[in-house]
This record gives structure tokens, sequence and C-alpha cells, in this order.
């Protein structure tokens, strides 16, 4: 027997929260999620955007529980159809009323990425496409792992916002150092360049000391327990049989960019692990090649992130000025 549920039956007020009335109040309202593309930075937006998500995860939290009661015992299509418009509108209900943290944690990060977004300048945008990649940091104990290190909003005004504002800036700051670490190993100096790249997302991402200051750490090293010098933690995405997992890291800190690069290298000539690397050559391409299959990051993107920067424009257009001024 198949019973009806009380679909339009208004859902009980879980508390006076007031709701956003520029969103969706119902999970087929078009019109209140089209509304959102007006502003989307607005807070208005911004809120609605969050409570949308948060309902996406309790519909599924829903859906899963449902799954696991009936399995035994199947409903009719018709009947499994509107449970699931049910739980819908129940989940985004919810949503709208009572905080369950994960909408607030949205709210917090999203506000935080549109003002960083308002403050930059225009010419920082070549930064975007490549920013956003995800490294991997290497600990000596031969635990490789680490991810792109998000930014945390815990910094303190005085804190300086990254080490460069554009690709070009970060070019001119670490690559004199490079080309003399990567001549001393036999190196092409690009494949390590888009190496720092991905793992600083151009020198805009780097985890940071107790006290604020960046770790300067150009490559993403943890620090394990063999190392003796300053520290710097942050939230990295480490991948275990594909499945990305967010851990706190603790990575090594660096007085200066040298020391950052200096150590790398050092890593680089004395681990066995990286015998094939070293071996490229002037090869950019094998390097990148070996690096990936070498385990220094668990990302398995790692190697086509790294030729991603490599052939990029936003590579060639930053490395330009300094090819123009050996040509002269």
């Amino acid at each position: 027997m198949t019973t009806n549920l009380p679909l339009t039956t208004a859902l009980p007020a879980l508390n006076s929260s007031p709701v956003d009335t520029s969103a969706a109040t119902t999970y087929t309202d078009l019109n209140g999620l089209a509304a959102l593309k007006k502003d989307p930075t607005s807070p208005q937006a911004i809120s609605a955007v969050a409570q949308q998500v948060e309902a996406l995860f309790l519909q599924m939290m829903l859906k899963s529980m449902r799954d696991a009661s009936t399995s035994e015992n199947p409903d009719s299509n018709e009947m499994g159809m509107y449970q699931d418009m049910f739980d819908k509108q129940v989940a985004l209900t919810i949503s709208q009323h009572q905080d369950l943290g994960i909408g607030a944690m949205l709210k917090r990060q999203l506000s935080g990425s549109t003002k960083a977004a308002a403050s930059q300048p225009a010419s920082a945008g070549a930064v975007a496409p490549v920013a956003g990649q995800s490294g991997a940091g290497h600990s000596s104990t031969g635990q490789s792992g680490g991810g792109r290190l998000p930014a945390t909003g815990q910094t303190s005004a005085a804190a300086p916002a990254g080490l460069a504002s554009t690709p070009e800036q970060f070019v001119n700051l670490v690559m004199p150092t490079i080309r003399g670490a990567a001549a001393a190993l036999g190196l092409n100096p690009l494949g390590i360049l888009a190496q720092a790249a991905l793992e600083t997302g151009w020198g805009q991402r780097m985890a940071r000391t107790a006290d604020g200051a960046l770790s300067l750490n150009m490559f993403g090293i943890k620090a394990g327990d063999e190392w003796k010098g300053a520290r710097a933690t942050a939230d990295t995405v480490e991948f275990s049989n594909g499945v990305a997992t967010q851990k706190r890291t603790s990575f090594r800190a660096y007085g200066s960019i040298e020391e950052s690069v200096n150590d790398f290298a050092n890593l680089l000539k004395n681990s066995p692990r990286y015998r094939e690397a070293v071996a490229a050559g002037n090869d950019a391409q094998a390097y990148i090649g070996s690096i990936g299959n070498s385990g220094y990051a668990t990302d398995p993107e790692y190697a086509n992130k790294l030729n991603q920067i490599l052939n990029s424009g936003t590579l060639r257009a930053a490395l330009s000025p300094r090819i123009a001024a050996l040509q002269k």
C-alpha cells in the first residue's frame, strides 16, 4: 500500500532565525537560485550559497540513512521519488533555520575569498589558473605527502601577505638562487622553478611560523623529528589510495630563500630516491616526470600539474623580461 507523504504541510519551525528571502526557500525555486548571480559577493548571496551547500550535505546524509534503512524492503519507484523530494525540502529547511557549523565555515571562507579578490591588483590576474594547484611536501623519513596550503585567515594584520604579488616578481626573487642550485646539480632550472611555483602558488601561499612569519619553504619540505630548525604549520591535503584527506602538518621554516633552495638541492643530491630526477640533466620534462614517479608528493596529479606550469603562458610571461635582458 502506498502512503501519500504530506509534502504540502509546513515543516515545524526549528528556531526563530531569519531566513534570507533572496535565496531559494524550496529546492525547486530556481528563481531564488538565479537571484544569487546578481551580486555574488554580497553578504546575502554568500550566506545563501553557504546554506545551499549545507543543504546538499544534509540531503546526502538523509539519503544514506534512508538507503540503509530500506535496503531490505525497497519501496516502489513512486514512493522513492516522493521520499527524495521530501528529503530535499527537509534538508533545505534545516539549513535555513539551524546552524550545523558547515554553513558558518563556508561563509567565513567565501567572505575571505571575495575580500582578497577585491583587493588583488589587476596585474596579478594571471596567477589565478595556477595558484590553486595542489602540490605536496617531502619528509626525510620517507613519508611524502602534503598538498596545497589553504589560507587560514589567522595571520595578523602586520604579517606579510605573501612572498610575491605576481609571477614575474616571484621569478625575480627566486630564479637567481634556483639557477645556481640547478647548475650545481646539472639540472634545468625551469623544472625546479615550476616546482617552487606549484608548492607556493607563485609565492602567494606559504606555511607560517607561530609568530605569523612566512616559512620561506619553497618546496613544501616537511619537518620530521630530525629537523632541528624553525617550524611552520599549515593544513594540507594528503592522498592515500587516491582518497584526499586534510591534515595539520609541520613544515621546515627558513631564514631566507637561499636556505630553502639549498636545503632542497641537498635533498635531491643526497637521497637515492631522487637519483633519476638528478640524472635528467637539462631535460626539465624528464625531471618533472621523475619527481612525479619518485613519490615526492602523494598527489597522483603532481607531475601533470608541474607540466601545466612548465608549459603555461604564465611562466613564459614571467620569464620574458629576464630573457629580453639577456638578449640585449
